[in-house]
C-alpha cells in the first residue's frame, strides 16, 4: 500500500546524503592528516603512516558496525562513523602529493620567508591538492553508498521512518518470491547510481 517510486526516490536522496556527508568527513580528516605527515616527514611521517597501516589491517565493516552498536543507530552517527574510517586512502594520496609539493620553489620561498609550517600547509600545500582530492572524493562517494546500503541491508544503517536503497533492497529480498519488483527497482536504481558515479570519477582522472 506504499508508493515504491516515491520510497525509491526518497531512499536515493538519503543514500546520497549519507555518502556526501561521509565523504566530506573523510576528505577533511584525510587531507589534514596526509598533509601534516608528508610535510613534516621523518619520524612523524613514519609514526603517522604506521597508524594508517594498523587501521588498514582492522576489519572496516566490523568497526562501523561496532560503532553503531555502541553509540546507537543514528542517521548522523552513520555518516560520521563511515567517514571517520574512510579517510585512510585519502591520507596516503595526500601524503604522496605533499612529499612532491614541499620541494617546490614556492614552498621553499614561503619557508625562507619565515612562515610557520601549519600556515605553509594551509596556504600553499592544501590549495594545490584540490585536483587529486576532488578525483578521489568522486570515487569515494559510490563506495560509501555501497557500504551504507550493505549496512542498511543488515539492519545497522538507516532505520524507519527513514529509508534508503539498502533498506528497500532488504525489504524486497524478504518477500522476493511474492513481490519480486520490490527488490528489482531499488536494486536497478542502486546499480545505476553506483555506475554513474564511478564513470564521473573515472572521467575526472588525469588519464582522461
Amino acid at each position: 500500500g506504499r508508493d515504491l517510486l516515491a520510497r525509491t526516490l526518497y531512499g536515493t536522496r538519503i543514500s546520497l546524503a549519507v555518502a556526501l556527508m561521509a565523504t566530506s568527513v573523510s576528505v577533511m580528516i584525510g587531507v589534514f592528516y596526509g598533509a601534516v605527515s608528508g610535510y613534516f616527514g621523518g619520524k612523524i611521517d613514519l609514526l603517522m603512516m604506521r597508524f594508517v597501516d594498523i587501521m588498514y589491517a582492522l576489519p572496516y565493516i566490523m568497526l562501523v558496525i561496532l560503532l553503531m552498536v555502541i553509540f546507537g543507530r543514528n542517521f548522523y552517527l552513520l555518516f560520521i562513523a563511515i567517514g571517520a574510517l574512510e579517510w585512510l586512502t585519502m591520507a596516503r594520496i595526500v601524503r604522496g602529493q605533499t612529499l612532491s609539493l614541499k620541494e617546490r620553489e614556492f614552498v621553499e620561498a614561503a619557508r625562507a620567508s619565515g612562515q610557520r609550517p601549519f600556515k605553509i600547509i594551509q596556504r600553499h600545500i592544501i590549495p594545490n591538492l584540490v585536483g587529486p582530492v576532488v578525483i578521489y572524493a568522486a570515487l569515494t562517494i559510490p563506495e560509501i553508498i555501497a557500504i551504507e546500503s550493505f549496512l542498511s541491508y543488515l539492519g545497522f544503517g538507516v532505520q524507519e521512518p527513514l529509508t534508503s536503497l539498502g533498506t528497500l533492497i532488504s525489504e524486497g529480498a524478504a518477500i522476493f518470491e511474492v513481490l519480486p519488483w520490490l527488490l528489482w527497482f531499488p536494486a536497478v536504481v542502486l546499480v545505476s547510481l553506483l555506475m554513474s558515479l564511478l564513470f564521473i570519477g573515472d572521467g575526472l582522472s588525469p588519464a582522461h
